[in-house]
């Protein structure tokens, strides 16, 4: 498994073979609605489109997540999995091959596959997509799973092993309105259910710079180092990978049938 973070949620997933860019944010600029006023991301420089992408997965059918500038510029012959919202997004873009995964659905691509879980609610009708992006090949078996916004359905642990974790390690919080992102606790929480061995954050930071009215409303707390203190607490033997942009993690001793070489 190779693991490339591209800023805030962007990722690049190497498993099973398969290239899974993920809620990908790699041109132009990041707003809600084009309201430019109430919050604005840039980069000091655009990131490249992956040489190869044989699958884009989206979580949400928000511009953080279905960014319409990055999808305009990838191939529409693309197969795309998503929620049902990110699905609309990519239709409306042209994308040919798209699918829309329900909670507990599955996708198939050869030895990949990709389960939607329950994720983040947008909203008072819109409950969004986690995922668990497995790899079934004999020899390297693994399994991730990704959800953005910490909000993790009770019973994850009943899907199996879970070897590696992509989540917020922190809380951003609007007055009024509440966690909009919650990772402090809900990581925690995480860690002691399914005891991955190693876990990621996200939806934060990277070579971005953010503007707009919405910052100075936002509050935020905990950080990767909190949650170590947390893990350490708790007796969790769960590693904290703090990737750099664009640098590629790997994980060479996830299989069961590869531990003992570690």
């Amino acid at each position: 498994m190779y693991l490339t973070w591209l800023d805030n949620n962007s990722w690049l997933i190497e498993l099973a073979g398969k290239h899974i860019l993920l809620d990908p944010w790699l041109v132009g600029n990041l707003t809600f609605g084009n309201l430019d006023w109430l919050f604005k991301g840039s980069r000091s420089q655009e990131r490249s489109i992956p040489e190869r992408v044989d699958v884009i997965l989206l979580s949400q059918g928000l511009e953080d997540h279905a960014h319409p500038p990055t999808l305009q510029r990838l191939d529409k012959s693309i197969p795309i999995v998503g929620s049902p919202s990110a699905a609309k997004v990519a239709r409306q873009l042209g994308f040919t091959q798209v699918t829309a995964l329900k909670h507990g659905e599955i996708f198939h691509l050869d030895q990949l596959t990709i389960q939607a879980t329950l994720g983040s609610a947008i909203g008072p009708t819109v409950q969004e997509n986690g995922y668990l992006i497995r790899d079934l090949t004999q020899e390297s078996a693994a399994t991730l799973y990704y959800e953005p916004h910490g909000f993790h359905p009770a019973t994850l642990q009943e899907n199996g092993s879970i070897e590696v974790v992509i989540t917020p390690m922190m809380d951003l919080a609007l007055p009024i309105v509440g966690a909009i992102i919650k990772g402090a606790d809900s990581a925690l929480e995480l860690a002691k259910s399914v005891k991955p061995q190693f876990m990621l954050p996200t939806a934060a930071g990277g070579d971005i710079l953010l503007e707009g009215l919405l910052l100075s409303l936002l509050k935020a707390t905990g950080s990767p180092d909190e949650f170590r203190t947390k893990l350490a607490q708790h007796n969790l033997s769960t590693q904290v990978l703090e990737p750099k942009p664009a640098i590629a993690s790997t994980f060479p001793c996830l299989s069961p049938l590869h531990k003992n070489l570690c």
